[in-house]
């Protein structure tokens, strides 16, 4: 009998040690998420999250090349504009020739930065391809056919176009600098390793019928996610790796931040090399395809990148692309938090991309200043 007690104690002894183990490393998850964003620690965050949460493999294929054209220099006052806009790497592509690579603040070509909402444009090209192959019939399809645990609440009569054109009407306080907002409680259903998809299917709130009024809510974007999911029956960081990025060719594999379940963080938590960046943004500038290799459908590229609503301040709004105020020709933006920004100009077949940590990213006439200075740089870029 004492020996059954005695091992039983072990166990528990093993119990106990494990648990503790477990609830540090979730304590210190949590310190990490709710330092994510001090000023002292930002810059090295953000070229490395895998302290503060968990994360999933993307397969990013075998290196593609992405040679180096004629170098050119930095227009006036953009130097000025990546200090005080904290910017880490700076990089333009032209004729798919890498024409500008800088980076500053500690930061290097072998980081993988986070891209926060330019994200959603990835997710955007891989529905594309979806589509195309058969696997979701359209974007008119009701998100709850693939995403049944949606049904009865805010996102049920919604279409996958909706949640694309950030037009579902779900209440959603996307207020980064309130603590209590749904974006930062989100952030810490992921960080304590919770349900990304019990927190979506929780919202119950609408303020507009869906398709009919643009707001930005970041949740749409993990809907969509769920719609490839339940389509599918694949997680979306395999999805992407084999039909984007391992198709493109990366340096590097890439990662997801994810949920305590393995979920990709899809709305906001792709990490890749600024070069990688470089060569998916050079992909949607030449039409969806990439050294001489079909990888995205030209049409979904020319739709998804179409201001096919309007947003807030002059901004059009496409299939989670950004259209700038006046813009020109062929532009298009992917953009994030905190100064994540990839400007394309398919006209020109420009790219031009700036990772930054910038905590003043919501100052007055900031957006202004870094459209100027990401023109200025295309302008220098275009053979």
């Amino acid at each position: 009998m004492w020996r059954w007690i005695g091992r039983g104690a072990l166990a528990l002894v093993v119990v106990l040690l494990a648990a503790g183990i477990w609830q540090r490393e979730r304590i210190g998850r949590l310190h990490a998420v709710l330092t994510l964003f001090d000023e002292e620690r930002i810059d090295a965050n953000f070229r490395d999250m895998r302290g503060a949460f968990e994360t999933v493999p993307v397969d990013g294929g075998e290196a593609s090349e992405l040679p180096r054209g004629e170098p050119v220099a930095l227009p006036p006052g953009v130097a000025e504009w990546a200090e005080a806009r904290h910017v880490a790497a700076l990089l333009a592509v032209s004729g798919g020739e890498l024409v500008l690579e800088e980076y500053y603040r500690g930061a290097d070509a072998e980081d993988l930065f986070v891209s926060w909402s330019m994200a959603k444009s990835v997710l955007s090209t891989l529905v594309g391809v979806l589509i195309e192959e058969g696997a979701i019939p359209s974007v008119d399809v009701a998100v709850t056919d693939y995403a049944p645990e949606l049904a009865g609440g805010a996102y049920d009569g919604a279409r996958l176009r909706d949640v694309l054109l950030m037009s579902s009407g779900v209440v959603f306080d996307e207020d980064y600098l309130d603590f209590r907002s749904d974006i930062n409680r989100m952030g810490r259903v992921l960080g304590l390793g919770g349900s990304m998809d019990r927190f979506a299917a929780g919202l119950s709130e609408r303020d507009a019928p869906p398709g009919t009024r643009w707001r930005y809510v970041s949740i749409d974007t993990h809907v969509i996610g769920m719609v490839a999911r339940g389509a599918t029956g694949r997680p979306v960081a395999d999805l992407v790796g084999e039909k984007v990025f391992a198709p493109i060719g990366l340096e590097a594999d890439p990662y997801y931040v994810a949920d305590g379940h393995g979920v990709a963080f899809v709305l906001g938590g792709l990490n890749l090399r600024a070069r990688d960046y470089a060569r998916f943004g050079a992909m949607v500038a030449a039409g969806g395809a990439w050294n001489g290799r079909r990888v995205v459908p030209a049409a979904w590229i020319e739709e998804a990148t179409a201001p096919l609503v309007p947003a807030a301040d002059g901004w059009g709004y496409g299939y989670q692309w950004w259209v700038p105020p006046g813009a020109r020709e062929g532009e298009v933006i992917a953009r994030g938090v905190y100064g994540q920004t990839m400007l394309i100009d398919r006209a020109r077949d420009v790219v031009v991309l700036a990772l930054a940590a910038d905590r003043g990213f919501r100052e007055e006439g900031v957006w202004d200043d870094n459209l100027a200075a990401l023109r200025a740089l295309a302008d220098a870029a275009a053979r």
